[in-house]
């Protein structure tokens, strides 16, 4: 029974040492981590790295293939360039597995005392995130020297020992190392158990590689899952994901066990805990090279394997996943870029509602009142995708820039109203057959003209996050606050003159005070991005200029 509990709380600290040194190593990353996203869209060579580095920092490979699935749901990425992603997560996840072999446990004991009083006494943020790496750096050979311990008595235990033969059979180790990992949900975890084991003298390379086999497929267990409910491309990268461990645990299992076994016997000639992390990292590395060059025929086979195509339907949300918050960063930065698909569907409203208004088009009125539908759905997805963001482990920075996207978001939906109203307002016009003389349809227009640049320029302040830009923002809203004045006193004379019926008058100053309330959310946004950089002195985010 003891050896169950020190078993149980070695595997425990462990994984919670993983866990909280990629968190860790995730948020020293920070921004940096919008960069790894730009180089996603590039080619399958940079998704290799990117996979590859991204799973070095979140220190799971399973993490990063659910990530990579929520981008192909979301259309960011298609399934070629996923494909190198998935190959590079197999090398970023071998790290772990080399740095427990290592016998470092009395260093990585004095790491967690040295920086747990540096978590605790550090003023400075990044401080304490290099401070929390190394906690569970070793917090991590902690619970791997208590594995360790747990097994040392099993050695002169004849009944485990006769247990352990059994894995002289490489379909039994394949088998064991599938249904150990998808239970644990982490091939590192079940490395560790497997290095624990050797450690005690209690099985030899020859009995775990086929174990290593087995968790490489295991792991695509939390892929598989992930992808249900997500459409038809996101499901095949699941299923590349399988198909690719498969395949390597194939060629590895009938072709290459002996000949690459024999080589790590050669160089690693004693050592079984660092012989399994060697076969390890080689058996990543030799699939990656073996596999890579034939990506494209992994694509072709998911596509047999999930047939037909997805429903052609105007998605909702274009950017953001939940699969997303496995990368808090990342997932901030598609939450902006959402805010700004937001921001251009409520100026494709108004555009329609203008339209409406001026012309007397009744089917831009029916198009105004989709696109009203459309972003008050948006807005509401949107909002609960930046509720559920935001109780992720964040930054400061990445705290303040979701309050500058919930702000913006409020007034992005109140210009979709106002865009709603004026072509409310168009109905009247049209069933009440209410003519504007010449002189207000021009001074409607050029109020219009002037509206629409300064909702635009609040868009655009949205990617650069420049104080230059809010302020000219300012500048025009107060052109915009005179013109309105100016456009009511006129239009008041000529109801006084009886140029314009009386009927009419109602409705040109509504609309225009739509217009007005327009430019004040305009300068909302404006206000919420400088509020930000004024207090924290730097620029709250960057969306992507090619989303403009």
């Amino acid at each position: 029974m003891n050896i169950a509990i020190n078993l149980l709380g070695g595997l425990g600290l462990f994984l919670f040492g993983m866990n909280f040194m990629g968190d860790g190593l995730q948020k020293v990353a920070g921004s940096k981590m919008k960069s790894i996203l730009a180089a996603l869209t590039k080619n399958k060579f940079m998704g290799l790295i990117v996979g590859t580095l991204v799973t070095a920092v979140i220190q799971s490979s399973s993490a990063t293939t659910v990530m990579t699935v929520g981008f192909v749901n979301a259309g960011l990425m298609n399934l070629g360039q996923a494909v190198g992603i998935i190959m590079g997560a197999n090398i970023g996840t071998t790290i772990t597995a080399f740095l427990v072999s290592l016998d470092i446990t009395k260093i990585a004991t004095v790491m967690v005392g040295v920086s747990s009083f540096m978590l605790i006494l550090a003023k400075r943020k990044r401080i304490k995130n290099i401070a929390e790496v190394t906690i569970g750096f070793g917090i991590l050979f902690v619970g791997m020297e208590m594995m360790k311990n747990a097994m040392g008595p099993l050695q002169n235990n004849p009944e485990f020992m006769s247990l352990l033969t059994k894995f002289t059979n490489p379909y039994l180790g394949l088998f064991v190392g599938f249904v150990m990992t998808a239970i644990l949900q982490s091939s590192s975890a079940t490395t560790g158990l497997l290095i624990a084991v050797a450690s005690g003298g209690g099985i030899s390379l020859a009995m775990a590689y086929p174990i290593i086999f087995g968790q490489n497929i295991g792991t695509c267990v939390t892929a598989m899952l992930s992808s249900i409910g997500a459409n038809k491309t996101a499901k095949r990268a699941a299923v590349i994901h399988l198909l690719f461990n498969v395949f390597g645990s194939a060629i590895f299992l009938f072709v290459l066990r002996f000949p690459v076994e024999w080589l790590i016997l050669k160089f690693v000639q004693s050592n079984v805990p660092q012989q399994i992390a060697t076969g390890h990292i080689l058996f990543n590395l030799v699939n990656v090279v073996l596999l890579f060059p034939f990506s494209n025929m992994l694509v072709k086979a998911s596509e047999l394997v999930i047939r037909g195509k997805d429903i052609e339907k105007e998605s909702i949300v274009k950017y953001i996943d939940e699969r997303l918050f496995a990368t808090p960063p990342i997932a901030v930065h598609q939450a902006a870029r959402e805010v700004l698909h937001l921001g251009k569907t409520a100026a494709a409203e108004l555009d329609s509602a203008i339209d409406a208004f001026i012309n007397k088009n009744e089917d831009a009125i029916y198009i105004t009142h989709e696109k009203e539908k459309m972003v008050n759905s948006l807005t509401r997805h949107i909002l609960e995708f930046l509720v559920k963001l935001d109780k992720e482990d964040l930054s400061s920075h990445e705290k303040d820039k979701i309050v500058v996207l919930m702000n913006c978001i409020n007034y992005i939906e109140r210009v979709g109203d106002h865009a709603k109203n004026i072509a409310e307002l168009a109905t009247f016009k049209i069933e009440d057959e209410v003519i504007f003389s010449d002189l207000a349809v021009t001074e409607f227009k050029d109020m219009y003209a002037l509206t629409k640049e300064i909702y635009q320029l609040s868009l655009n302040a949205l990617v650069t996050t420049d104080s230059n830009d809010c302020e000219n923002i300012f500048a025009k809203d107060d052109v915009i606050d005179k013109m309105f004045a100016n456009l009511r006193a006129n239009h008041m004379d000529r109801l006084n003159k009886n140029v314009c019926v009386p009927k009419s008058g109602v409705i040109f100053l509504d609309a225009i005070s739509d217009l007005e309330r327009i430019g004040d959310h305009a300068k909302n946004i404006a206000t919420a991005i400088l509020e930000i950089i004024n207090e924290k002195g730097e620029k709250t985010f960057r969306v992507a200029k090619d989303d403009m």
